[in-house]
């Protein structure tokens, strides 16, 4: 069921009558007899707070099986009405409460509330709790918004041979009748409901500690004990010590916390979760099998960015969830110049450029583009809203700021902001404030013209030139901002001038920093200087627009792509050229081939795995399809099989291309050779095929017709672990049979049971670039569950529903009628975000497809 929903104005009335003071969370996660709990567990919750107006009546969050007791200030209260969407009722508050309730919450396996998971390998119950946006009701009685911090202490009784973590150290523990353990935590903080954590179970646990000047910090990690022969320990405390140097000299405040766990949790729908000295990670950031030096690099910035918002997000805290942007993009920007200037990743901003801001490009031209600034009008609109907007266009433009008043008066903005609003909540304006005293600059127009719009200024070169091939006259052209209402922009922007050394190197050979203003800027700095093949008025990618080339640095894009020296501006082109793509401004064809004749001297590999993602998608819905079946996809698989093979033996390079292999269309020859890399009877030199690996050629192989149920349960018996279940689980879907969609169908849409990681495993198999001739049927199918699935599922559960199933396989006039006859009724606000944003996509393909086959 969805969770209860919260607007604004009822935060911003129950924040102006209480006040919050403490928490003491009492749980049994036991059977009663030393065990683990089934279903439901037990929960006691006493709060403590005041009422700024006594005897008027407000009411405490709570979403569970049943309230068996509550009372207020002695007074017993009336629950034999509960229901989750009312919480219970508060009535003639005094100045100071004490309420006690004693519940009976649900353990979830949709990533929700306290996620109870059993270890296929050893049996082993994992518990873990995840409560943003607003689920900590779901394992305790609370006034569950961001406003009304505490301090909270947990008391938490659990099997014996559990280890079970929260957000404070461990206060004492002491053995129970009934054979279990009951631990005390030490009090916490004051900190938002939603950084409340407890993990607990059998998990493997390593110790370390970092010391500095500022403090002295016990470090934890930990995962499920069948992950533990896997875990890199090492390495990820190593970056850890790293992030935390980095950011007490950046940010001049100690981590505010008194220790910092990292835990790796089974079926977490996200990256990672914030939670104050106890941070949750995806577990498939544990590395069971290789993986590319970029995966990596993903992680560390995972790291570094949870690790940022202890500071930004937990020491100092949104009033509301109008300014998520601000801890997520923060945590975003500081994350990657941590990378960049203390680990090892020192080209992390070339990954921004290749992944974040492809990622706000992509999201800012949707229909449900909204200002960085957005205005959250209830709970409902936050759980759409952790998007590409929120996290990397907020971040792109606080690099742009940063650019504009100067990386330290940056820092220091926010090390004021951190003095003034420690352990408090603090707004969009206290931030700019603190910015201001530092610069000295009026920072008001740049939140108006950043934060409060939507989409993206197009910047363009216009020059001419002399009869002696200098500049003649050079301007920077500004489009009004799109989709939105046309605005003009302030830029701070480096114009990059490359051209060739006389060795076959493309290298900068001039660059001007300058503010872009109004509709043409000139750029006095180059009049009279030699003109260049290459000219990119976005270079070090200071600003967030959608850069376009002139007609000389288009030929040049396209003819010497692989010349570019540094990663950078050669990204930077990439990127132009698939914006280009995505904008059919350049044909989809033309990009596949540019991929083909230029990846193979890109040295980024994460910058390779993009775009053989981009030419993949490219020939799945931009190209004319006839067209992609004959030339397109056939050439594709050719390159990649070529370049896996020339490239260094087992290189990270030869598993990119050999992982984008199994990912496309396959003729019959290249399915063979697929085959006999499963099999080992053809080998490819210096190709480890692993555990995760086996499953993905097997995944390719099962997609083509190529292997049998009896191959999937042959691997599973192989790989019978909770990972491997979920690739099964994949193949089944992938099954090219018209019964095997149908059952595929019958499990991502009615199937409510199964976790949610095993309910996207069975979405991301049911759709196939080699298949859509099997689905057809399904479009108005897609259409008519909407309703009932949104209904009946909370958003974690709906959301990948309703993504991941989107009809994109009919780009067709069709296909968009569909949509526009189900948007034409009534239906939830998010909801229609969705479906919005679906219909949107299959819009840009049919119109890159026309502009393709023209």
């Amino acid at each position: 069921m969805p969770a209860p929903n919260l607007t604004r104005e009822q935060a911003q009335r129950r924040a102006g009558l209480l006040e919050v003071s403490t928490y003491d969370i009492e749980l049994d996660l036991t059977d009663g007899r030393g065990g683990p709990g089934e279903g439901t567990f037990s929960s006691r919750t006493t709060v403590r707070f005041s009422a700024a107006r006594p005897g008027e009546s407000s009411w405490v969050d709570i979403v569970a099986a049943g309230v068996r007791e509550a009372t207020l200030n002695g007074r017993e209260l009336d629950v034999s009405g509960y229901v989750e969407d009312d919480g219970v009722a508060l009535p003639d508050l005094a100045a100071d409460n004490e309420l006690v309730v004693e519940a009976d919450c649900r353990y979830m396996n949709t990533g929700e509330g306290l996620h109870r998971f059993v270890d296929p390998v050893d049996g082993g119950v994992y518990l873990y709790s995840q409560f943003e946006t607003a689920d900590a009701k779901r394992m305790f009685a609370c006034f569950d918004q961001p406003d009304l911090k505490a301090s909270y202490r947990l008391v938490v009784t659990a099997p014996r041979d559990w280890t079970v973590v929260s957000n404070t150290p461990v206060a004492s523990r002491e053995d129970t009748a009934e054979g279990a353990v009951r631990t005390v935590f030490e009090p916490s903080q004051r900190m938002s409901t939603y950084l409340v954590a407890l993990i607990a179970g059998p998990y493997a646990e390593w110790r370390d500690t970092y010391s500095d000047e500022h403090k002295t910090i016990p470090l934890g990690i930990y995962c499920r004990a069948s992950l533990a022969e896997f875990m890199d320990a090492e390495r990820l405390f190593t970056e850890t010590k790293q992030g935390f140097g980095f950011y007490h000299r950046a940010f001049g405040v100690a981590y505010p916390f008194t220790k910092y766990d990292q835990l790796f949790v089974p079926e977490f729908n996200a990256g990672a979760m914030e939670n104050a000295g106890a941070v949750t990670f995806l577990e498939d950031y544990v590395f069971r099998s290789r993986v590319t030096r970029y995966s990596y690099e993903r992680r560390a910035e995972t790291l570094l960015h949870e690790m940022a918002h202890m500071w930004f997000g937990d020491l100092v805290t949104m009033r509301w969830w109008d300014d998520l942007w601000l801890n997520e993009s923060f945590a975003t920007f500081a994350s990657v110049l941590a990378q960049a200037e203390a680990t090892e990743y020192t080209g992390a901003w070339t990954s921004f450029a290749n992944i974040e801001k492809s990622w706000a490009y992509r999201q800012d031209q949707l229909p449900s583009t909204h200002p960085i600034a957005a205005d959250m009008v209830d709970l409902h609109a936050v759980e759409v809203n952790f998007d590409g907007i929120t996290y990397a266009k907020g971040a792109s433009v606080l690099k742009q700021l940063v650019a504009y008043v100067g990386q330290e008066n940056f820092l220091s903005g926010v090390r004021i902001y951190f003095d003034k609003h420690a352990w408090g909540n603090a707004t969009l304006a206290d931030l700019l404030a603190a910015l201001e005293e530092a610069s000295g600059r009026d920072l008001s127009w740049w939140s108006a013209q950043w934060l409060q719009t939507t989409g993206l200024n197009t910047l363009r070169p216009r020059y001419t030139l002399g009869d002696d091939g200098t500049y003649r006259s050079f301007t920077i052209e500004q489009e009004g901002a799109k989709p939105g209402a046309g605005e003009l922009r302030t830029h701070r922007v480096a114009v990059g001038v490359y051209d060739d050394d006389g060795t076959g190197r493309l290298v900068r050979t001039r660059r001007v920093e300058l503010d872009v203003d109004g509709e043409s800027t000139e750029v006095a700095d180059l009049l009279g200087t030699t003109a260049g093949s290459l000219v990119l008025v976005n270079d070090d990618d200071l600003t967030y627009c959608a850069m376009r080339l002139d007609p000389t640095s288009l030929t040049t894009l396209v003819d010497r792509i692989a010349d570019i020296t540094e990663p950078l501006p050669r990204t930077l082109c990439w990127s132009a050229a698939w914006e280009m793509t995505r904008d059919a401004e350049l044909k989809a064809r033309d990009f596949v081939t540019l991929v083909q004749r230029g990846v193979h001297a890109e040295t980024e590999v994460g910058v390779v795995q993009r775009l053989l993602l981009q030419a993949q998608t490219a020939l799945n819905s931009y190209a004319q399809p006839s067209w992609a079946a004959e030339h397109g996809w056939p050439g594709f698989t050719a390159t990649l099989l070529e370049l896996a093979r020339s490239a260094e033996p087992g290189s990270d390079h030869q598993l990119a291309f050999v992982n984008s292999l199994t990912g496309s269309v396959l003729d019959d020859s290249t399915l063979d050779v697929l085959a006999g890399w499963l099999d080992g009877s053809a080998p490819l030199e210096g190709l480890v095929v692993d555990t995760d690996l086996r499953w993905r050629l097997l995944h390719a192989l099962v997609a083509h017709g190529r292997a049998t149920d009896a191959d999937i349960d042959t691997e599973l018996q192989r790989d019978d672990t909770a990972t491997g279940r979920r690739h099964a689980e994949r193949a089944r879907a992938l099954r090219p049979t018209a019964e095997a969609k149908a059952q595929a169908w019958e499990r991502a849409v009615y199937d409510d049971e199964s976790p949610n990681a095993v309910n996207e495993a069975v979405i991301a198999g049911f759709t196939h670039p080699a298949q859509k001739h099997l689905l057809g049927d399904y479009t108005q199918r897609y259409f008519d569950m909407l309703d009932e699935v949104w209904n009946r599922r909370s958003s974690e559960r709906a959301q990948p529903t309703v993504l991941g199933l989107y009809p994109s396989w009919e780009v067709s006039e069709d296909g968009i009628a569909k949509a526009d006859a189900w948007l034409a009724g009534a239906h939830a606000a998010a909801l229609r975000r969705l479906v919005s944003e679906g219909r949107a996509g299959v819009v840009r393909a049919l119109a890159a497809r026309r502009f393709d086959e023209s």
